[in-house]
Order: C-alpha cells, then sequence, then structure tokens
C-alpha cells in the first residue's frame, strides 16, 4: 500500500513539473510573439474594435491630445476619425504618435492582431496617402511638430517631402488666394487635417 501511494506521489510530483515547465515555454513563447508585433498592427486591430466603449486617444509630437476612431492604417500612417466636434479627417505619420491611450480590453485585443493582411495597405505610404491628397486637390491644416499650423493645398508630394500653397482654411485653391508656399518634409508633420472629407 505504501509503494503505491510513493508512486502516485512521484506521478503527481512529475505531472506539477511538466505543467511548470510548458507554463514557462508558453509563456516565453507568448513573449517572443509580442516582440515581433508593431504599432502598426495593434492601430490595424482598433479597426474593427467595439465602437459602444470609449474612444482611443491618441498623443502628438506638437501636444496635441485627440479622442478618436482608427479609420484606416497605411504601411506609415494612421487616419483618424475624431470622437469629438466637428474637426473633419485626419491623417498622421505613425513616427508623430507619442502615445495611444485605450480601454483595457482594446489594449489587450489589439496586443494580439489578425493575422489577415492587406497587401495593398502595406505598400500605402505616407507620400502615397498625400499624392491621393494633392489629386482631389484637398484643402488641408497640416500640424508641425513644433507647434505651427498651415493651411492650404498640397500641391506635390515627394519621396520625404511636399509642396504646400498657403491660403486661409476651407477656402479653395485659387491663384489669387495663395499667399506663399512652404516645403515640408515628412518628418516635421504631426498630423494633418482634411477639411470636409470623410475618413481615409
Amino acid at each position: 500500500m505504501r509503494w503505491e501511494r510513493f508512486f502516485d506521489d512521484l506521478e503527481d510530483q512529475l505531472a506539477s513539473e511538466w505543467e511548470a515547465e510548458r507554463a514557462a515555454l508558453d509563456t516565453e513563447a507568448e513573449r517572443l510573439r509580442l516582440s515581433r508585433v508593431v504599432l502598426r498592427e495593434r492601430l490595424v486591430a482598433l479597426v474593427k474594435r467595439d465602437r459602444s466603449t470609449p474612444s482611443p486617444t491618441f498623443e502628438f509630437t506638437d501636444g496635441m491630445i485627440v479622442v478618436a476612431e482608427v479609420s484606416g492604417v497605411g504601411a506609415d500612417w494612421v487616419g483618424l476619425e475624431p470622437a469629438e466636434g466637428r474637426r473633419g479627417a485626419m491623417l498622421a505619420p505613425l513616427g508623430s504618435l507619442i502615445g495611444v491611450g485605450m480601454q483595457h480590453p482594446d489594449l489587450l485585443r489589439s496586443a494580439r492582431p489578425d493575422d489577415t493582411r492587406s497587401p495593398l495597405a502595406d505598400r500605402m505610404t505616407f507620400g502615397y496617402a498625400l499624392r491621393d491628397l494633392v489629386r482631389r486637390r484637398t484643402a488641408v491644416v497640416v500640424h508641425l511638430a513644433g507647434g505651427k499650423a498651415l493651411a492650404g493645398t498640397i500641391d506635390r508630394a515627394g519621396a520625404d517631402h511636399f509642396d504646400i500653397a498657403l491660403h486661409e482654411p476651407g477656402a479653395p485653391r485659387r491663384a489669387d488666394a495663395v499667399t506663399g508656399f512652404r516645403v515640408v518634409p515628412f518628418a516635421a508633420v504631426a498630423w494633418i487635417r482634411l477639411d470636409g472629407h470623410a475618413a481615409l
């Protein structure tokens, strides 16, 4: 009888050790998986979040904090639809984000992004999105990382910069309304507001 109990104890001990080892491996595998998740994937997961809960907050290099929903994500940018006020859609380079605040369920869900990736979205760079604004002749307000804002219409978008014709916010771009021109590096942009247009 004592031998049976002894073997049962050994069996239980071995099972406990196996469970502890498997838990350690699972923990390490999870750490490894999380080490490969990029911010872009977490933002993509927010596109389909439950919008009956409070919206995430986005903080930018110019100090602006916006409560918004993610409406689209490109290769290196995020499109936002502000939850408060009538500010118009926003476009921001991922590098201009300082932080994203969200509810705990969204935080956990975004840490497990879908494996379904869009090859097209992966190729849609910030420059690509700006070239679409050029084609549409969309009036914008460009907020720079230093806190300054430039209102106008983007005339051209290069590989790492764009040209903007300055004019009154919301006004159409007409030669007689243009007050100046600026060349703006992408790296200087905190975020861009698109006046009166749907989200990206």
